[in-house]
């Protein structure tokens, strides 16, 4: 059975001039998460979001929120992150000497755990923590900036994503796709498994869109894919 189809977005992209006006915007489209990117200018050369920005989002709207350390040592921050609200904390396997312990201690503080995979990263590399976790981001793009290209070769790897968990008997394992997240590139991610999209400037916050005609116009897409629920 297919996974429905779940649509985020990334809070890097917002319009902090005007980030009420944007979070309204987002729950009158119906978006399903919002993604907040922690940066620590040292697993990824800049700095991003923060948890006290987790906290304001909190007070202003209810969407559940999806918190992605690109941080060395997550293990450093995982708990205040998941103090701050995030319903999914997912953390790079390159960025921790310890995972399985580090995707525990995710569990431990109440939230779900996920794991971030670079683009140079093999899919093999989940092999052994492949009960320790309940999704896979697959980085379409190196982290640390917007507005980056599809790296061609990540669709593919999105599907060697989902074959490899299919194949060990964790369907249940779910594939979020973070980087270009574009109305072009949609179909082809979800065809290969994706089922939690990541959506920046060139979807929900495209410049030629209002946010819920964005949010309605990946939807759409998602629907034709043959794969929503």
């Amino acid at each position: 059975m297919s996974k429905p189809i779940r649509i985020e977005a990334s809070v890097a992209c917002a319009n902090f001039a005007a980030l009420d006006a944007d979070l309204k915007q987002l729950s009158a489209g119906g978006i399903d998460y919002l993604h907040i990117d922690i940066m620590d200018g040292r697993f990824v050369d800049n700095f991003c979001l923060d948890f006290s920005l987790m906290q304001t989002i909190r007070r202003i709207c209810d969407i559940p929120m999806d918190c992605h350390l690109m941080v060395e040592e997550p293990e450093r921050f995982i708990d205040r992150a998941a103090q701050a609200g995030a319903e999914w904390l997912t953390i790079h396997v390159e960025a921790t000497h310890h995972p399985q312990r580090a995707l525990q201690q995710i569990r431990e503080a109440g939230a779900r755990a996920g794991v971030a995979l670079n683009p140079a990263t093999p899919p093999e590399c989940l092999n052994y923590i492949l009960d320790d976790i309940e999704m896979v981001t697959v980085m379409t793009v190196n982290p640390g900036a917007v507005g980056q290209r599809l790296i061609p070769a990540m669709v593919r790897k999105i599907g060697d994503v989902r074959r490899l968990l299919d194949s060990s008997g964790h369907e249940d394992v779910v594939i979020q796709v973070d980087g270009n997240v574009s109305f072009a590139n949609i179909p082809a991610m979800v065809a290969e498994g994706a089922s939690m999209l990541v959506g920046g400037t060139s979807s929900i916050f495209h410049k030629d869109y209002s946010i819920p005609d964005a949010i309605n116009a990946v939807r759409k897409l998602v629907e034709t894919s043959g794969r929503a629920q």
